[in-house]
């Protein structure tokens, strides 16, 4: 890509920052939405996790064909295409919520996923470029902050809009009056977001913001894939992250499913506590790492921690609220519940830290490599569903409990990964 030119950074900049808060706020709002539409449809876990394997599956299948389009319109063009396609996707959510028919909302998350990706395959070079190479990890890092910060926004202003008026009806046989009132309750935020996306989509294109040029396009090699994936660190790297956004996605977004399950009312903020989690992490690790932790000690430190929050999860009761009492929460809520938020701080360092192991000494394949890396994303779409399959389809809170098992062999590979699997050279 040709330099952009030497000119104040602190307009694209906040352009750019404020696209990638839009990114965690639509992301993040699934872990509201999931529980939601469980309870206004009546849904087994297994259909609810639908709802989240329908956004990441579009993720994982249109980035190829997002940077074909970006080569063609450009970048500017392609983040406001890609915000015109979410645009889309929430007015879709309108016939959704009038309908009540389960594959229009699946629809209408497919189509924000595929969105989602052609915005983020746009805007992610410019953090990058948008200033000084040598400050491009702190900008990196303050787009993670305001992504998982976004996180915690969108299911407080989602419960503030949608389920203020809709007060003890969790545990209560709904009637299709109370359906119909809480389904409508969709209508005017989704068409308020869509609205204010389209609003700054055509802004975007008036901005000034910096065009990137690609101004020597390395083609892909045949050979090059195979290559790349005879490196050891970077094929197993590849499923360390798939199964990282597993666990991540189980983390933010069935939580609000499981609180349903024991009764919380206010099951649609519970995703804000992990990402808050997350958001904790992020900052501990960007002062930690490398000064105090390498980071192959904070990969491992993270899947140990993750393991044994695994398993406190697991077995532990749905009544105590020790840890509610300890940090005098207002809301008082079980341990487990809390244990599952507290996964969002032993996650928040896994996505960073393995990115550069696994790509360590590729050298001409880097490219290549972190193109197959970005498949990872792809177990944001099989997480929640190996949970949903682990519930045995049963909406009762034990098995929802138990479930969460299935996160113990990903946070096991993780610590394989971090201690031995990034040094393997060789297959033999």
């Amino acid at each position: 890509m040709s330099e952009i030119n030497k000119q104040s950074s602190v307009v694209p900049m906040a352009i750019v920052a404020t696209l990638f808060f839009i990114l965690g706020f639509a992301t993040w709002l699934n872990g509201s939405l999931m529980p939601f539409l469980q309870q206004i449809l009546q849904l087994s876990p297994f259909q609810a996790s639908l709802i989240i394997f329908s956004f990441y599956i579009a993720v994982t299948f249109t980035a190829l064909p997002s940077a074909m389009i970006i080569r063609k319109v450009g970048y500017k063009n392609g983040m406001a295409l890609g915000m015109a396609t979410m645009m889309v996707a929430g007015l879709l959510f309108i016939p959704a919520a009038k309908t009540q028919v389960f594959a229009l909302f699946l629809f209408a998350q497919l189509v924000m996923g595929a969105g989602q990706t052609l915005l983020q395959t746009a805007v992610n070079p410019y953090v990058v470029r948008i200033g000084p190479e040598e400050s491009a990890a702190a900008r990196v890092s303050i787009m993670g902050i305001l992504n998982k910060g976004a996180g915690v926004v969108a299911p407080i202003v989602f419960t503030a809009l949608i389920l203020s008026d809709f007060k003890g009806f969790v545990g209560k046989e709904l009637s299709q009056t109370d359906i119909d009132a809480m389904a409508n309750g969709l209508i005017l935020p989704y068409l308020g977001m869509s609205i204010f996306i389209g609003i700054l989509g055509f802004a975007v294109t008036k901005m000034p913001l910096p065009e990137l040029i690609d101004d020597d396009v390395d083609e892909q090699k045949p050979g090059q894939v195979k290559e790349a994936l005879s490196h050891p660190s970077l094929a197993l790297g590849i499923v360390a992250l798939f199964v990282y956004v597993a666990v991540e996605v189980i983390a933010g977004d069935t939580i609000g499913s499981f609180a349903l399950s024991l009764g919380i009312e206010k099951y649609s903020v519970m995703t804000s506590y992990t990402m808050g989690c997350m958001v904790l992490g992020y900052f501990l690790g960007i002062l930690l790492i490398p000064r105090v932790l390498s980071q192959q000690t904070a990969l491992t430190i993270s899947a140990v921690l993750g393991c044994v929050l695994t398993l406190a999860i697991v077995t532990g009761s749905n009544e105590t609220v020790f840890i509610s009492t300890l940090f005098g929460l207002k809301s008082v809520l079980p341990d487990t519940l809390l244990l599952i938020a507290v996964l969002g701080f032993a996650n928040a360092i896994v996505w960073p830290a393995v990115w550069p192991l696994a790509l360590s000494g590729l050298g001409k394949l880097t490219s290549v490599g972190s193109g197959l890396l970005v498949m990872g994303i792809a177990g944001g779409a099989f997480g929640p569903l190996f949970w949903g399959l682990a519930s045995g389809g049963v909406k009762s809170a034990e098995a929802q409990q138990m479930a969460y098992i299935v996160m113990l062999p990903c946070y096991l590979f993780i610590l394989f990964y971090a201690v031995k699997g990034h040094k393997m050279k060789s297959w033999k």
